[in-house]
């Protein structure tokens, strides 16, 4: 398997964290979304994904895109460790949370949008910085309230055992956290965070130890 992706990139932290909890062998293909290198535009990566957007996973024969479709292809054709629970209602429930950040939380604040608030519209470091942060506020502040009902131990989004949802909540914190947003408000989160990252698939999924983190 290869995966193309940016280290900070937290779509492709998802699926990192993935292909390191079934414990797959998988090969980097690095994809620089810094200017000026934009390698997303490239006509060689635009021939993976007409997107123009990371991560793309490819698999033998197939390529296949989308973080969560990407993850739930590895969920079928890995199926353990399971990522998804036995019964129907609950992966509806893992699936909401961890919906709940790849789509309400995360597109808003992607570096597409972002660089869209930049220029054109040509706000300010200040008024993206307060956009960001409402976003992570309004996210953040629903998955707490949740978090408290559903988590089972302080340590997993849901239940007892690392789900779909805590393969989200990890790099959304890690992004959260990057952008100086106020996470004091959400301790259980947090908790649950520290915990996440602790272990080693999430440790070696982490954006500062990737190959094309810049040096410390």
């Amino acid at each position: 398997m290869k995966l193309y992706g940016y280290f900070r990139s937290s779509a492709t932290y998802r699926v990192r964290i993935a292909l390191n909890l079934k414990g797959l062998a998988w090969e980097a293909a690095l994809v620089d979304l810094r200017p000026p290198a934009h390698a997303q535009h490239t006509r060689e990566f635009r021939a993976l994904n007409p997107e123009g957007l990371i991560p793309v996973l490819t698999d033998g024969g197939h390529t296949l895109t989308q973080s969560l479709a990407i993850i739930e292809y590895l969920e079928e054709t890995h199926p353990s460790p399971r990522l998804l629970p036995d019964s129907p209602h609950q992966r509806a429930e893992v699936r909401a949370l961890a919906l709940a950040v790849a789509c309400d939380i995360h597109p808003l604040n992607n570096l597409r949008v972002l660089d869209y608030l930049r220029s054109p519209l040509r706000h300010d470091e200040v008024t993206i910085d307060t956009w960001y942060a409402h976003w992570i506020a309004a996210g953040f502040g629903a998955l707490e309230q949740r978090a408290r009902r559903l988590s089972g131990d302080g340590r997993h989004l849901y239940g007892t055992s690392v789900t779909l949802a805590d393969v989200c909540l990890v790099p959304q914190m890690y992004n959260a956290q990057r952008f100086r947003c106020d996470v004091e408000p959400y301790p259980t989160l947090r908790a649950i965070c520290a915990h996440l990252e602790a272990l080693p698939a999430f440790a070696r999924a982490a954006p500062q130890v990737q190959p094309d983190a810049p040096a410390a």
